[in-house]
């Protein structure tokens, strides 16, 4: 494990209070020009989103109409009912997304998988970035409206299904992660600069609670205009 990743598992509460967790549930708010650009303006806007802190699973409810809810892993997304039973489903679904640009429509299946894997890979880390397969290293600095940050690149492994393979996140003084750039792979693979804010302790563990996303120049900074994605959560508890 690298020093940088020890300093970001003890800011955000200690890798043995996120061994000791199972779930964080929130509720999560969505805006931005991306939902309209995929089909699907306001969904998952207002929605109880339940994450799994030991295996990769999703779930948000409900999903556009009461009584269903979405079910994410790495290799299965699907609509269900109150009682489990499956209303449809989608195996394989990255392989869906083939060929897909940002502009793309997206089925309701799709925004699904979507959602889960972004949803994951936010609120799972950093306990996900000790997970078996999960490389990091520390790379260069990088210096941003006067403050200077430590980046750590993550490699995921095939079996997590995340918005991309590679990415770098900024780590400020503290420890706390600010920032995270990616490519999205199945949105053709378009670059982002994603900040990162509103940091809590719930239960001993420290969430961020605000996440804004833009697209990335050629040159590493965002582009401010339009916010693609925002991400907010209220009501945060762990289990």
């Amino acid at each position: 494990m690298s020093d940088l990743l020890s300093t970001v598992l003890d800011a955000h509460g200690g890798r043995a209070r996120w061994e000791e967790a199972s779930e964080i549930h929130a509720r999560q708010f969505f805006s931005g020009a991306l939902w309209a650009m995929k089909g699907h303006p306001g969904a998952l806007d207002d929605v109880d989103v339940t994450v799994g802190l030991r295996r990769q699973y999703v779930r948000q409810e409900p999903f556009f109409q009461d009584g269903h809810h979405t079910s994410f892993t790495a290799d299965r997304v699907a609509v269900e009912d109150a009682d489990g039973g499956t209303v449809e489903e989608l195996l394989d679904p990255r392989a869906s997304f083939a060929g897909h640009d940002l502009t793309t429509p997206w089925t309701r299946l799709q925004l699904a998988y979507f959602s889960g894997s972004a949803m994951w890979t936010y609120l799972a880390e950093p306990l996900s970035l000790t997970f078996p397969g999960v490389r990091t290293e520390e790379i260069g600095t990088w210096t941003e409206d006067g403050e200077t940050f430590r980046r750590l690149r993550v490699v995921f492994p095939d079996d997590i299904a995340t918005l991309s393979t590679e990415q770098t996140l900024y780590v400020d003084s503290s420890g706390l992660i600010r920032r995270r750039d990616y490519s999205v792979g199945i949105a053709g693979s378009t670059p982002a600069a994603h900040y990162v804010s509103g940091h809590q302790e719930v239960s001993g563990l420290v969430i961020p609670t605000t996440r804004m996303i833009y697209s990335r120049d050629e040159n590493g900074h965002k582009v401010p205009d339009p916010l693609v994605v925002s991400v907010r959560l209220e009501n945060v508890t762990v289990s």
